[in-house]
């Protein structure tokens, strides 16, 4: 009798379990926190949190219930991470959700998207300094974009190994926006710059809407091929919603299926964080990496909009520049914020969603680069 309790004890994950589970466990808790009691992307955080729980649950190999192990069905529906299936799926249920009527009315302001894409590439430049291979520094750059989806998307191409890091990097940074984005937009720009007050932009037609999403497509994929899986879904989630006569589809991919895709994108990669493929001295390096490539993507767009002010007539808001950072709408709202903050009737938040958008874009277009590079 005594044998067999000696057995089962044994079995139990509080036999098999070591100091490293016990970190990720604690990350993961830390993680639901955010997600619930500070509204900090709770839609990302709480699976994701959840995720790093269920990885982190110590289990013998062979019973098919590790993410890793090929028979589990957590390894099956992680393949929807590893084939680069849930980000395009996202993207399509973005779409859906955006209105690029603000870009339209001024598409100047897209410049502050692109200006924000500096991240990506110093990081990525960054990180070949400190010795990974060309495929993991793009992968490690892209967090830069401060765009989830798109980083697994590339990580997924270009580095799976490296999958577990960098996304819990890119979501972390993402959900963190309101904490890490305004000390750096007070540092750069003075109390009169945040005074400045957008003019009202002109209304954008129907047939501009429509046209759009399909002229936008084929720009930018003709520029970037790789980018297809990416923006071709964006923008057909967009003339989902813009067409109207697609509108029961537009809902689908809003609400249905992205939410969905969401829970197991979260889950799944989460998962992934098992402790012993997961805590090592790289996933460090692509946490500090991350959070400075988040920096300099925040500064560009910044420093971009005070060089642009020194040619226009009509003056912009530099705040909008840090929401050139693909993070929507959070980015977006941390602009509102801040700019509220010096004046209150001072509304900032339509404007800052035309660079918001223009980001997203810029980071997927910019990680269709560095793959088609890299390949």
């Amino acid at each position: 009798m005594d044998v067999l309790l000696m057995d089962f004890f044994h079995n139990t994950g509080y036999y098999l379990a070591d100091y490293r589970n016990i970190i990720m466990i604690i990350a993961g808790m830390v993680f639901i926190y955010l997600g619930i009691a500070k509204d900090y992307e709770p839609l990302l955080l709480v699976p994701i949190g959840f995720g790093i729980l269920m990885g982190n649950v110590p289990v013998f190999r062979g019973l098919g219930l590790s993410i890793y192990e090929d028979n589990s069905v957590l390894h099956y529906l992680y393949q929807g991470v590893i084939l680069g299936i849930y980000p395009p799926l996202i993207f399509m249920g973005i779409g859906a959700m955006t209105d690029f009527s603000t870009m339209l009315a001024r598409p100047v302001l897209m410049l502050l998207g692109a200006a924000a894409q500096m991240g990506i590439f110093i990081t990525f430049l960054g990180a070949l300094a400190l010795g990974f291979l060309s495929n993991e520094a793009a992968a490690i750059g892209i967090i830069g974009g401060a765009d989830g989806p798109t980083a697994i998307f590339l990580t997924a191409k270009l580095a799976p190994h490296l999958i577990g890091p960098i996304a819990v990097a890119a979501y972390s940074y993402m959900a963190l926006v309101p904490v890490i984005q305004p000390p750096i937009m007070k540092l750069l720009t003075s109390r009169k710059e945040r005074l400045i007050r957008m003019e009202e932009p002109r209304i954008v037609s129907k047939k501009e809407k429509i046209i759009f999403p399909i002229i936008a497509f084929l720009l930018c994929c003709f520029l970037a091929p790789a980018a297809l899986p990416l923006l071709g879904m964006l923008f057909l989630g967009n003339l989902l919603k813009e067409a109207v006569v697609t509108e029961r589809l537009a809902v689908a991919a809003r609400n249905s299926i992205i939410d969905t895709v969401t829970i197991l994108l979260g889950l799944t990669v989460g998962a992934s964080t098992q402790a012993d493929v997961f805590l090592n001295y790289d996933s460090i390096l692509i946490f500090v990496l991350g959070a400075v490539s988040f920096g300099i993507a925040t500064a560009s767009g910044l420093i971009f909009a005070k060089i642009m002010n020194l040619f226009l007539k009509n003056k912009i808001n530099p705040l909008l520049g840090a929401a050139g950072v693909s993070a929507v709408p959070d980015s977006a709202r941390v602009v509102q914020i801040v700019g509220q903050k010096e004046d209150p009737t001072n509304f900032l938040l339509m404007h800052a969603m035309a660079p918001n958008v223009s980001g997203v874009i810029g980071s997927a277009i910019g990680a269709g680069i560095l793959w088609s590079f890299i390949k």
